[in-house]
C-alpha cells in the first residue's frame, strides 16, 4: 500500500469518527421545516437523490446557471473542486479538461481524452466543439474520479454530463436577449409545442452569439481580413421530437448543430521575435499572424432514445447516436507576421454509438446493466510551415512538414452494477465492465520543399499540388481488452448521514502516434486505480448540506509525447510512449447552508497532492533508460481551489430580486508536464449577478459582472525554446523564440432580458 493511500485512510478514519460522533446524539424531528431542495442526478444511470449517491459529484441546475450568468461549459470549473475546464489554445470551441490531475491537453486526432464529455447519454469522443454553449439545459453534472464501470473508457479522470431539459408537454416559448462588454449581442429562443396532447411534443432551440474581440491582430497588412482576436461568432440550433404511444413507452429523436466561425485565437508572445519585428504586445489579447484569421468548427449530431417500462420494477432503454465534426483551423505557433512556424490544420471526425440498457429496481436493490458499441473515425491533416528556414538554409521556395492520417476505432463493452441493501443501514455496490477496443491507424509524414496549405483556396490564389506529397510512415492495427471493476460499501447512519468507501478502476484507450515519423508501435492503455472514502450529510433540519470525499489514485502507463532534439530547427521529432506513473491524494468538500429563507451560502474546497513517481525515457543515442521524473509536474492541476458564494432573495412589489456573488480561487499551476516554462500564479475571480423576476413570472432580467478585478490568467500555451544558463533562451523549432500564452476572459458586464410567452 502506497504512502498516499495510507495518508487517505488516516484522514478518512478521522473524518468518519467525527461524523459518527456528531450524528449519534442528534435528534431529528419527524416533520422538518422547509430546507434545501432535493437534487436529483443520473450519475449512476438511474435517477437518484444526490445525497444517496456514493460518488463525488457536483450538480448545477438550470436556475443556478441562469442566476450566475454562466454561458459556456468551461465556467463550471469554478464550482467543482479539483476540476479544470478551459478553452484550448487555438479555438473557442475545443476543450481542455482535467479532473484530479488526469486529462489530456493535446486535441490532435488520435489522442484519447482523460475526461469524458456527454450530452445526455451520448459520449462526445473528440474535444473539438465540446466547449458547449448552455442552451435549453436542465443541469450539468461533474462526476469526479474514474467512471470506467458505467461510462467506459476515457473517463479515468471523470465525466461531465450536459443534461438537456425534459419536455413538460405544455406549450412554451422563451426569448432571451443579451447585450454586454465588447459589443456582446446574444439571442436565444427556446420552446416546445404539444402536437398531440400527452402524446407527441416538438421542442426547439436557437442561439446566435456574437461578440467583438478582447484584442486584435496588430499588423496593418491583413487587408480584407477580420483583425478581431478572441471574438465570438457562434450559431447553434436544436430540434427534438418526443412521442409517448403508451404510458410505458417513450421515443425521443434529437438533432443539434453548432457552427463556430469565431476567428482563430492568436497567442501572446512572451518573448520578442529574433527573426522579425514582433515585440511583446501591450495587451495579452493582442497578437500577430501570417495566417488567415478565419476559423471554423462545425458539429452536428442526431440521437434516438427509446424507453420502455417493462413493468413496475424493470425498464429497458436503447440509445443511438451519430455525430460529425469538421474543423479547418489556423494556428500560428510563433505569432509573427513571418511564416516561421504556422500550422494550418483540418480535423474531420465521425462517430456512431449504440447502447442497450436494462435496469431493475427491487425492494432492497438496484441493478443497472448494458451493452455498448462505438465506431469512430478521427482524421486530420496539418502543415508545419517553416518557410523562412526553407528560403535560407535550403534555398527552396519554402519548407513545410506535412502530417496527415486517420485513427479508426471500434469499442465493444458490456457492463453491470448492483447496489444491494444488506440491512436498513448497510449496503454494498459491485460493478464491472468488460471493454474490447480495436484501432487502425495510418500516418503520412514528410518534408516538402515549398509552402503548402491543407487544401486549395486556403489563402487567396493558392492551389494545392495534386497527389500525395509525403510518404506513409505508419499503417498498423492493434487491439486491447480491459476489465474495470468497482466495489463499494455504504452506511446510512440515519436519514441525513451516509458514509461510503469505494474502489474503482478506469482506463484510457491505447493509441498510435498521429505525429509518427517512423513505424512506431502503439502505446498501451493508461490505467487509474482510485480509492474514495466520503460522507453525504444534511444537518440543522435540512438547512446545511455537507458532502466530503477523500481520495487517492494511482495513474499508471501514462501516455506522453516526448519532443526530441533534432539536427536542425526544421525537425519535428515527437515520440509517443508509456513513460511512467503518478499518484495523487486529496480532499473535496462542498457545503450549502440555508441561513434564512432568503439567504443561501455555499462553499467548496479542493486539495490535491499529486506527483510523478517514475518517468522512464530512453536516450536516443545510447539506448540506455533513465528516470527523469524530477523534470515532470502534473499540468493544469492547482494544489488547491476554493469557491465561496452567496445567494440572497429580495421580495418586492415589482417582483423578486436575487443577488448572487461568488469568489473563486485557483492556486498556481504549470501548463506543461515536462520542464514547463509557463507557470500561472495563483489568482482569484470575483463575480456578481443581480437578477429580477416579475410577479407574473413572464419577464426576467439579469445583470452579470464577471472577473470583477480584471485578472489576467493563462489557460494554454506553446513552448518551443530552451532556457540557457544566463537566463536567456535558445530558439527552437522554426528558429525563433516561440514562447506563447493564451488567456482567460477579462472583466465583462452583460445584461440579459428574458420573456416567457
Amino acid at each position: 500500500m502506497g504512502n498516499n493511500m495510507k495518508y487517505a485512510i488516516k484522514l478518512s478514519t478521522v473524518a468518519l469518527a467525527v461524523t459518527s460522533a456528531l450524528s449519534s446524539p442528534v435528534s431529528f424531528a419527524e416533520e422538518k421545516e422547509a430546507g434545501l431542495e432535493v437534487i436529483e442526478v443520473t450519475a449512476r444511470k438511474t435517477v437518484e437523490s444526490l445525497q444517496q449517491v456514493p460518488v463525488a459529484v457536483t450538480s448545477i441546475s438550470a436556475d443556478e446557471l441562469n442566476e450566475k450568468g454562466i454561458e459556456v461549459l468551461t465556467e463550471i470549473q469554478q464550482f467543482s473542486p479539483n476540476t479544470t475546464l478551459q478553452r484550448s489554445r487555438g479555438t473557442n470551441s475545443t476543450i481542455t479538461a482535467f479532473i484530479r490531475g488526469v486529462g489530456q491537453q493535446d486535441p490532435l486526432w488520435g489522442y484519447e481524452p482523460g475526461v469524458g464529455i456527454y450530452i445526455d447519454d451520448v459520449y462526445m469522443a473528440r474535444p473539438q466543439g465540446a466547449v458547449l454553449d448552455l442552451l435549453d439545459i436542465e443541469r450539468v453534472e461533474v462526476l469526479r474520479g474514474p467512471q470506467g464501470t458505467l461510462y467506459g473508457k476515457n473517463t479515468i479522470g471523470g465525466a461531465i454530463k450536459y443534461v438537456t431539459k425534459e419536455m413538460s408537454g405544455d406549450a412554451e416559448l422563451n426569448l432571451n436577449g443579451t447585450l454586454g462588454s465588447y459589443n456582446q449581442r446574444d439571442v436565444k429562443l427556446t420552446g416546445q409545442y404539444p402536437v398531440i396532447a400527452d402524446k407527441l411534443y416538438v421542442g426547439f432551440g436557437y442561439a446566435n452569439l456574437q461578440r467583438d474581440g478582447y484584442g486584435e491582430f496588430l499588423q496593418s497588412d491583413l487587408s480584407g481580413q477580420d483583425k478581431e482576436n478572441y471574438n465570438k461568432d457562434v450559431v447553434s440550433a436544436r430540434l427534438s421530437v418526443e412521442y409517448h404511444p403508451t404510458d410505458a413507452l417513450s421515443l425521443k429523436l434529437k438533432w443539434d448543430k453548432t457552427e463556430d466561425k469565431s476567428n482563430s485565437k492568436g497567442g501572446y508572445r512572451l518573448l520578442p521575435s529574433i527573426l522579425t519585428d514582433a515585440p511583446v504586445p501591450d495587451s495579452v489579447y493582442d497578437s500577430y499572424t501570417s495566417l488567415p484569421t478565419w476559423n471554423k468548427v462545425e458539429v452536428e449530431g442526431v440521437s434516438f432514445t427509446a424507453n420502455w417500462d417493462v413493468n413496475d420494477t424493470t425498464s429497458l432503454k436503447y440509445v443511438f447516436s451519430d455525430r460529425e465534426s469538421y474543423s479547418p483551423t489556423n494556428i500560428d505557433f510563433d505569432n509573427t507576421a513571418l511564416r516561421i512556424f504556422d500550422v494550418p490544420a483540418i480535423y474531420d471526425d465521425e462517430q456512431t454509438t449504440h447502447e442497450i440498457q436494462l435496469n431493475n429496481n427491487g425492494d432492497n436493490y438496484t441493478f443497472v446493466s448494458g451493452l455498448y458499441f462505438y465506431d469512430g473515425d478521427s482524421c486530420g491533416q496539418f502543415e508545419a510551415i517553416l518557410e523562412v528556414l526553407g528560403q535560407g538554409a535550403f534555398g527552396a521556395p519554402g519548407l513545410t512538414r506535412e502530417v496527415s492520417g486517420c485513427n479508426n476505432s471500434t469499442s465493444k463493452a458490456a457492463y453491470a452494477q448492483l447496489s444491494y441493501d444488506l440491512t436498513e443501514k448497510w449496503s454494498v455496490t459491485a460493478g464491472a465492465r468488460y471493454t474490447k477496443d480495436e484501432k487502425t491507424a495510418k500516418v503520412n509524414n514528410g518534408l516538402i520543399f515549398d509552402t503548402v496549405y491543407p487544401e486549395s483556396g486556403w489563402i487567396d490564389g493558392y492551389v494545392r499540388p495534386e497527389g500525395d506529397l509525403v510518404p506513409t510512415v505508419l499503417d498498423d492495427k492493434e487491439d486491447w481488452s480491459k476489465f474495470t471493476p468497482r466495489i463499494g460499501v455504504e452506511y446510512q447512519a440515519n436519514n441525513d448521514v451516509m458514509l461510503f468507501a469505494s474502489f474503482a478502476q478506469g482506463f484510457k484507450s491505447g493509441t498510435f502516434n498521429p505525429r509518427a515519423s517512423t513505424a512506431e508501435p502503439a502505446v498501451k492503455p493508461e490505467d487509474v486505480d482510485s480509492y474514495e472514502i466520503g460522507v453525504k450529510s444534511q444537518w440543522l433540519e435540512d438547512k446545511l448540506r455537507a458532502n466530503v470525499t477523500l481520495f487517492s489514485l494511482d495513474h499508471k502507463n501514462r501516455q506522453y509525447i516526448s519532443v526530441l532534439p533534432g539536427d536542425t530547427a526544421a525537425d519535428l521529432n515527437q515520440r509517443l510512449g508509456n513513460i511512467g506513473t503518478s499518484d495523487a491524494t486529496g480532499i473535496e468538500a462542498e457545503f450549502t447552508y440555508l441561513a434564512t429563507e432568503d439567504l443561501m451560502l455555499s462553499a467548496s474546497f479542493g486539495y490535491i497532492d499529486t506527483d510523478f513517481k517514475e518517468v522512464i525515457d530512453t536516450d536516443p543515442v545510447t539506448g540506455e533508460s533513465f528516470d527523469k521524473s524530477d523534470r515532470f509536474t502534473i499540468s493544469n492541476t492547482p494544489e488547491y481551489t476554493f469557491n465561496l458564494g452567496a445567494n440572497y432573495t429580495i421580495e418586492s412589489s415589482v417582483g423578486d430580486f436575487i443577488v448572487n456573488a461568488n469568489y473563486y480561487y485557483r492556486d498556481d499551476y504549470v501548463l506543461f508536464e515536462e520542464d514547463s516554462l509557463l507557470t500561472q500564479d495563483g489568482y482569484g475571480i470575483a463575480n456578481l449577478s443581480i437578477n429580477w423576476y416579475s410577479i407574473e413570472g413572464d419577464w426576467s432580467a439579469g445583470l452579470h459582472i464577471k472577473n470583477l478585478a480584471d485578472e489576467e490568467y493563462m489557460v494554454g500555451g506553446y513552448q518551443f525554446v530552451a532556457p540557457l544558463d544566463d537566463g536567456g533562451y535558445a530558439p527552437g523549432l522554426g528558429g525563433d523564440n516561440t514562447l506563447i500564452a493564451y488567456y482567460g476572459d477579462p472583466r465583462t458586464v452583460s445584461l440579459t432580458i428574458g420573456y416567457q410567452f
